[in-house]
């Protein structure tokens, strides 16, 4: 089991590929649907994971980890979905019992997707502190294995095989956008990218309304928001009110900057995607919102990936 507080290394990122082969998919880079004047731009399409996000990479490479004992314990986490339907489905895969705390605003498809991979669902009040509290509750009465949605390690790097990926696929790929919340993916993909390509900029991307993660970046000092501003915008996904305090760790050593964008420029950004017949959430959209409308502010690349990180609304 990977423990301690150490930034994710090369060696436990090939582990977790190694480890998650067969179960999360190695998703498609494909051509971004508006192309660029300054270089190439291409899609991660994590929407193609069994379960629609990126998040089944560090729920299976977590879970699968747990010895016997652990497993027959039973796991518990709380989200607001993606990360919700990755524990569920990686627990159902070594057949142990998944609770999942969720808040009663979770997008009703998320909840219902949840509920058909065999979870039981906890349904708490919209704030993401408030979930995290019953769920650390419930796993001291009952004896379930906490699965972190983002701040653990084997959640990291199991996230960074989708950074891992890009560079394999495109290895002289000097842009990376990633979206962020509680920040599990853009620390992993941060790492992966940096490791093995560290000359290329990898920048988070946020919705204006929730920006605790630029805030924290360019402060340099870890801040919260309150739950009534986050849960103002539309990426239902990235309304988490802070950082992990091991992903803050992560995107100081390894990104480059935070950008945000505005919910009007998500919507159109949907929109451009289902044109090309690509399905996003707004937290999926936020990176194509960056290149549509940022674009200024990217330059210069030649050769750019944006993860679109997940397709559940």
């Amino acid at each position: 089991m990977e423990n301690g507080h150490s930034l994710a290394t090369l060696e436990a990122i090939r582990e977790a590929q190694a480890r998650i082969a067969g179960v999360a998919v190695r998703t498609p880079l494909i051509k971004f649907p508006l192309q660029s004047a300054a270089g190439e731009v291409y899609l991660k399409d994590e929407g193609q994971q069994p379960i629609g996000s990126f998040k089944l990479r560090g729920a299976y490479n977590k879970i699968s980890q747990l010895s016997a004992s652990e497993r027959a314990r039973g796991v518990i986490t709380y989200s607001s979905g993606n990360h919700a339907q990755g524990v569920a489905y990686a627990a159902r895969a070594v057949g142990s019992k998944a609770v999942i705390v969720m808040p009663e605003n979770a997008p009703i498809v998320k909840r219902q997707a949840t509920e058909a991979l065999g979870a039981e669902i906890v349904l708490v009040g919209p704030a993401s502190l408030e979930r995290k509290q019953k769920a650390e509750e419930l796993a001291a009465q009952s004896g379930y294995v906490m699965i972190e949605p983002y701040d653990d390690i084997a959640i990291i790097t199991g996230q960074a095989t989708c950074g891992l990926e890009i560079v394999e696929e495109l290895p002289d790929v000097d842009l990376v956008l990633a979206p962020v919340s509680g920040g599990g993916l853009l620390s992993g993909v941060s790492a992966a990218i940096k490791h093995v390509r560290p000359e290329a900029r990898v920048l988070g991307i946020e919705p204006e309304l929730a920006a605790d993660a630029q805030e924290s970046f360019r402060s340099g000092r870890l801040v919260s928001w309150p739950a009534d501003m986050t849960t103002r915008t539309i990426a239902d996904g990235l309304r988490t009110q802070s950082l992990g305090e091991l992903n803050f760790e992560h995107v100081r050593a390894f990104v480059d900057d935070i950008l945000t964008v505005t919910d009007d420029e998500i919507r159109q950004a949907m929109a451009v995607l289902d044109e090309a017949g690509i399905t996003a959430e707004p937290s999926g959209a936020v990176t194509t919102a960056a290149m549509l409308f940022h674009e200024a502010e990217l330059l210069p690349y030649r050769k750019a990936a944006v993860v679109m990180s997940g397709r559940n609304r």
